[in-house]
């Protein structure tokens, strides 16, 4: 009883969330909804409430390491932004050709995505976009391009996707041998959707000029130059702070901000638009809302994973497929598009042990991959897809409709790859 009334408090939120361009109420209402009424229902099914609340602190802690670093990567790229620094790549990426304009689009998140990680790329991507194309429908299909792209770009490096660097981080999986492995799936798994969205894309595509840039006021050359060059290298600094230190991503995150903050000040000291640069009004430009459902969302989903819904996920599914392992991970992939993959793949890493599956073993690369990948199914399944739903407005409804099924066709086509890969070819 208790699961099932959990399970409908998730499903009848998300059902709010995914009808929200229908009901003209923000998604994030809903969001901060489910999270608080699971967190009520179970302190309301505990003996123990001290316990629920180190398990609320615990999780707490998690989301907000999350959320803060996505605050810290967006204030950065807003900061970037201001001083029209994205319109050196959008100049590179700028083509008449419109294959070439979507293939550029594509590859440029992919492998962006690997260096960075897939949520920090997607904020960049989704400012790129905007500053590019005029129609909202083609920037809505190359939106969910990028979403497909980061995701498969995150799935084979060990930084680019939070599951892959838990993998890391156990033992499961070491960095050379995931790119090696996995490589060839990810690259499939965004050229068939890239290939679907040239097709679907019809005619050419409407870009915007430079002179319909509605920047208030401009940067010059130099400082257009170098905030962009410290920008992308103060983002990149971030996963290498993280293996140097051992810290969490979002303190490298905020040690770049704090520095980039420095050198803004610094830069314009003195010019009477000296606010418009700084990083107090890049956080006014904030998309708020987008932050308050980033935190809600994991935040219920932390509610069904300290009510053990979904370890026991996760132990169905080796139920069900008796420990077919082709099967367990593509499951978890496709369950990643509904629900979290971070405890999914937890479950899964307590669940088998280093004696049974190796470091390096086939099924962790497998794992890597479907959960990185799977995500991209459904515009909330993954950090990128959140992001986007956030900042663009895209709605559930209209994603489920004209890119679900281009993702699903990539994650099913990549997998396949990888197994095909293993168990016909010996690769592995």
């Amino acid at each position: 009883m208790f699961t099932t009334i959990l399970l409908l408090i998730f499903f009848i939120g998300y059902f709010f969330i995914t009808v929200e361009h229908y009901i003209k109420i923000n998604k994030a209402a809903f969001a901060l909804l489910i999270a608080a009424l699971s967190w009520v229902i179970l302190m309301l099914n505990s003996k123990n409430y001290q316990e629920v609340n180190i398990d609320l602190n615990l999780h707490l802690v998690e989301v907000s390491e999350i959320v803060f670093f996505l605050l810290g990567a967006m204030t950065i790229v807003e900061i970037i932004d201001a001083h029209d620094g994205f319109s050196i790549i959008s100049q590179k990426i700028k083509t008449n050709n419109k294959n070439q304009f979507i293939w550029l689009i594509a590859l440029f998140t992919f492998f962006l995505s690997a260096i960075l990680d897939n949520l920090t790329t997607t904020i960049v991507m989704v400012t790129i976009l905007n500053k590019l194309v005029a129609d909202r429908k083609t920037k809505w299909l190359l939106l969910g391009l990028v979403i497909i792209s980061s995701n498969a770009g995150g799935a084979f490096s060990p930084i680019g996707d939070v599951t892959t660097t838990m993998l890391w981080i156990g033992g499961q999986i070491t960095p050379l041998n995931i790119i090696k492995e996995t490589f060839l799936a990810s690259a499939v798994a965004m050229i068939i959707p890239t290939l679907i969205i040239s097709y679907l894309i019809k005619g050419n595509i409407t870009l915007l000029n430079q002179s319909e840039d509605s920047a208030e006021f401009k940067a010059n050359a130099f400082q257009r130059n170098f905030i962009l060059l410290v920008g992308i290298l103060s983002l990149l600094f971030v996963p290498i702070f993280k293996v140097v230190t051992h810290l969490p991503p979002y303190m490298g995150m905020f040690c770049s901000l704090g520095i980039l903050w420095v050198i803004t000040e610094l830069m314009h000291k003195g010019n009477v638009h000296k606010n418009y640069f700084t990083v107090s009004k890049a956080l006014e430009k904030i998309d708020t809302p987008s932050i308050l459902f980033f935190f809600g969302i994991l935040m219920s989903i932390a509610a069904l994973e300290s009510a053990h819904i979904l370890p026991g996920m996760a132990n169905l599914l080796n139920e069900i497929f008796k420990g077919d392992i082709n099967l367990i991970a593509i499951s978890i992939g496709l369950l990643s598009s509904l629900f979290d993959n971070v405890p999914l793949v937890a479950a899964l890493q307590s669940m088998y042990s280093l004696d049974v599956y190796h470091t390096d073993h086939y099924f962790w690369e497998l794992l890597a991959f479907t959960a990185g990948t799977g995500g991209s199914c459904l515009i909330i399944g993954s950090a990128a897809g959140v992001a986007v739903m956030g900042m663009e407005k895209i709605d559930f409804i209209w994603y489920l409709k004209n890119i679900s099924w281009i993702a699903l066709i990539g994650f099913i086509t990549g997998a396949m790859v990888l197994i095909f890969e293993a168990n016909f070819l010996h690769w592995f």
